[in-house]
């Protein structure tokens, strides 16, 4: 693509926060013009704001991004305000030729997307879009009548029968640019972005836990390669393990792309086909995740409202009481407790885990699905809004392609099925780590002597069950009963 190469270009970057297979980077560099990298951080509310765990992700990998743009000549200017005016500020102002960015699929983004490129384009600015987000374009992927998939397996098939593209390498050098005086003073540091939490700085673990940037989720995704990939189909499903790459926030922020994920994997299978089994299931995440980027792009609906139009009668409980002791790991329950402590100390639940707890809130508790949905907007920092919503969707039944209802998680069975040592449970719940490995999924049936002996009081040290499961597992299959047109299938 030709642009005037005494004129500047411009990179929006927006999630994609890397400089490695990152097709509008890649484009701007290639014309040969000075490449003008930035940021707008839009708190006007076009676009859902983001949630606590991910602002301080952000805060991170505009870090590392702008480390990386200053390593082979270019920087990052960060702006704040809404975007269709700073953007076509900056597009006036920096006398640029063209603007370089990657797609986005939600409705609001789409649509603010589109009034910007109407408002450049009508100014004479050319603007490029590319697809930098996911394996395929929501559209790419139809079924044989040439309608989006509703359901995964086949457009797993769909996926697959394909060849991917290969990933772009990240440029070598970029020939930065001067921005002019009136932009450069409105550029904000960092630091005044507010991404991090102060009073009180909750985030303490957050940081123990997770390293932002490109530099670091290409350094996890190899060590996972080199010794996780290996039992992956497994060991997935236990969370005292690492057993996960846990590349999900740095897929979420861009700093890696899962066209690397794929050709790297796909690499390391054709060089140990014993890999095979765990390859296929850890690919199919990824597919996953571009699944729900469909569904999102088709169904923009998905975060606020049900699916099923039939769930809109469903008749959930308000009860603030039970929904903090959920938020707050207090249920009485140890895999669901550990599960919402690790998401309060790390930002990150386990994905089996994230089953348990959603379908505890879900179906023991009741309680409307995009309470959840909104809890873990805010506390994950890898919330995506095609996951999570759909995700959530997908446990309460009322999504495309989704879990039945019925399908009610025992967490007690759940735990000592992923969890039978007990050893996620101690590392989160440690007022039970006394406990034998025989109850402690189970407290409240311990001896009154074991209990002793660990230090335990029922009720006091460590909650009652906030509800009882057989009672609340009937409570909601009535529910769910209720709805007309809807045949229950009885399934622990």
């Amino acid at each position: 693509m030709s642009t005037d190469s005494h004129t500047p270009v411009l990179v929006w970057f927006r999630d994609d926060h890397r400089l490695a297979d990152n097709p509008a980077l890649a484009a701007a560099a290639a014309t040969g013009s000075q490449v003008l990298c930035f940021v707008v951080l839009d708190d006007s509310g076009d676009v859902r704001p983001l949630g606590g765990a991910a602002r301080w992700w952000l805060h991170g990998s505009l870090k590392a991004l702008g480390e990386s743009l200053e390593r082979v000549g270019s920087r990052l200017a960060l702006f704040r305000g809404p975007a269709l005016s700073v953007v076509e500020r900056i597009a006036k102002e920096s006398g640029a030729s063209a603007i370089f960015w990657n797609r986005r699929y939600g409705a609001a983004e789409i649509a603010l997307d589109t009034a910007i490129k109407k408002r450049l384009t009508d100014g004479g600015l050319k603007a490029h879009s590319f697809n930098g987000r996911l394996l395929h374009e929501p559209w790419d992927i139809v079924n044989q009548a040439g309608r989006p998939f509703q359901v995964f397996t086949p457009y797993l098939r769909a996926v697959t029968a394909r060849r991917q593209t290969a990933p772009l390498p990240a440029p070598k050098r970029i020939l930065g640019g001067a921005w002019p005086t009136s932009l450069s003073a409105s550029m904000v540091p960092l630091e005044e972005l507010d991404l991090e939490p102060s009073s009180p700085d909750w985030a303490g673990g957050l940081r123990e836990a997770w390293t932002p940037g490109e530099q670091a989720a290409r350094a996890g995704f190899r060590d996972f390669l080199s010794t996780g990939l290996e039992g992956y189909a497994e060991n997935r499903d236990r969370p005292s393990i690492s057993g996960t790459s846990r590349l999900s926030p740095h897929l979420r922020f861009g700093e890696i792309s899962p066209r690397q994920v794929w050709h790297a994997v796909t690499t390391r299978v054709a060089e140990h086909p014993g890999l095979a089994r765990d390859t296929e299931k850890y690919l199919s995440e990824i597919v996953w995740r571009d699944f729900s980027h469909q569904l999102l792009h088709f169904h923009p609906h998905l975060p606020v409202r049900p699916h099923s139009s039939r769930f809109d009668a469903f008749p959930w409980i308000e009860a603030p009481r039970t929904l903090k002791a959920w938020q707050r790991g207090r249920t009485g329950y140890p895999i669901v407790d550990a599960g919402m402590r690790q998401l309060w100390r790390t930002g990150w639940m386990h994905n089996r885990v994230r089953m348990i707890t959603a379908s505890f809130l879900v179906k023991h508790l009741l309680t409307d699905w995009r309470e959840g949905e909104a809890w873990f907007w805010d506390t994950l920092v890898d919330a995506d809004p095609a996951n999570n919503a759909f995700s959530w969707q997908w446990v309460a039944g009322s999504g495309p392609d989704s879990a039945p209802f019925h399908r009610i998680f025992n967490p007690v069975t759940q735990g000592e099925k992923f969890d039978p040592a007990g050893d996620y449970i101690r590392a989160f719940v440690p007022e039970l780590a006394s406990l034998p490995s025989a109850f402690i999924h189970r407290p409240w049936d311990a001896p009154p002597a074991v209990l002793r002996a660990a230090g335990i009081r029922l009720g006091e040290t460590y909650p009652d069950p906030v509800v009882p499961h057989g009672p609340a597992r009937e409570r909601a299959l009535q529910a769910f009963r209720s709805l007309r047109g809807l045949e229950t299938e009885e399934h622990s």
